[in-house]
């Protein structure tokens, strides 16, 4: 366990016998140089447990379809999820009321201080009032790298540092909960977008002869998303002060298959008899036969995901793909032409 300095590098000179060595030392490094782990053994048992931060929120994502799908306008459908966000930044427990002043007390942390002209105690104001205590624990400013790894070692280290300035360390009493953590803009659009799922796409296609449905070789087959299928997907998540809007767009299907033929542009648009055109046809140019009876047809969807916060922050998520396959039996019309011979 560590005990944090403020956000500045050191170097000093340790006299081992005749040897001098020079010592680069780190914040962390600092604050932990010369601490026994059985000065305070009650506070390192519990650190893992207590110190991750973790909040609890709810989810709420909407599900619009295309236009096309519903015939004439979108359609919404919604859920909820609930998942646990954990931040980049918060506080974690270090030591014990009396293991702080235990600590700061040490002739070698003392000796350290005073070779870098630091006073550690600032940071902890009215420690040595917690003398006594055992029960009730210190936390401090933390960053957890391993809960950003999309950043750069030196854009997390400026992270870490500005969050380590402007937050100090807090005493907190037995029986009375942690500081809350705020979860950042970035953070929780991306734990609120984790907890969605996008539902596989489904087409309805036109025509459908039989009672096999099927389409014919040659034919302007008419494809076309049902409502079941979002063009357009919103999550919303809060956590404390702030709030994360995510959104997933996407243009149109995707198709693939064998035998095909393929123009799609779009969602497509449901046949009817009044309907005067759409974006998304296939035409199949084989018979079903020598695939087993239907033609596979593959739909994929990709969405660009992008996300907004009130703490100020925007920026992208990726991009999410769904994908499917419909079974489109394919008949062959024959033709027999005839004389008046």
């Amino acid at each position: 366990m560590m005990i944090r300095a403020r956000s500045r590098i050191f170097l000093f000179l340790i006299l081992l016998g005749t040897a001098a060595w020079l010592i680069v030392l780190t914040p962390c490094a600092l604050a932990a140089y010369g601490k026994d782990s059985s000065s305070d053994a009650s506070s390192s048992a519990s650190t893992q447990a207590d110190s991750d931060g973790g909040v609890q929120i709810t989810v709420e994502a909407t599900y619009t379809s295309s236009d096309g799908a519903a015939g004439s306008s979108a359609t919404a459908t919604s859920s909820t999820a609930t998942t646990t966000v954990l931040p980049v930044c918060g506080y974690r427990q270090s030591m014990s009321g009396a293991g702080m002043v235990e600590h700061l007390s040490r002739p070698d942390v003392i000796q350290v201080q005073s070779t870098t002209s630091e006073n550690w105690a600032e940071d902890y104001p009215g420690y040595e009032t917690h003398a006594g205590d055992h029960a009730g624990y210190w936390y401090e400013p933390w960053c957890w790298s391993e809960r950003a790894p999309d950043l750069s070692p030196t854009d997390f280290r400026t992270m870490s540092q500005a969050f380590e300035s402007a937050n100090s360390p807090v005493y907190v009493p037995a029986g009375s909960a942690p500081p809350t953590p705020t979860i950042d803009g970035r953070t929780l659009a991306q734990a609120a977008w984790d907890a969605v799922t996008i539902p596989a796409p489904t087409i309805a296609y036109n025509p459908t002869l039989g009672d096999a449905g099927s389409t014919l070789v040659g034919w302007y087959t008419w494809i076309w998303a049902t409502t079941d299928t979002p063009s357009h997907v919103t999550a919303t998540a809060t956590a404390g002060p702030v709030t994360a809007t995510v959104t997933a767009t996407a243009s149109g299907l995707d198709l693939s298959g064998p035998d095909t033929e393929i123009d799609c542009t779009g969602f497509g648009t449901p046949w009817s008899r009044d309907a005067t055109g759409t974006d998304c046809t296939v035409v199949f140019t084989r018979s079903s036969a020598h695939l087993g009876g239907t033609t596979p047809l593959t739909t994929s969807i990709s969405y660009t995901v992008a996300f907004t916060a009130t703490d100020g922050s925007t920026g992208n998520l990726g991009n999410a793909t769904t994908t499917s396959t419909t079974h489109i039996p394919v008949a062959e019309v024959q033709t027999l032409n005839t004389t008046d011979d």
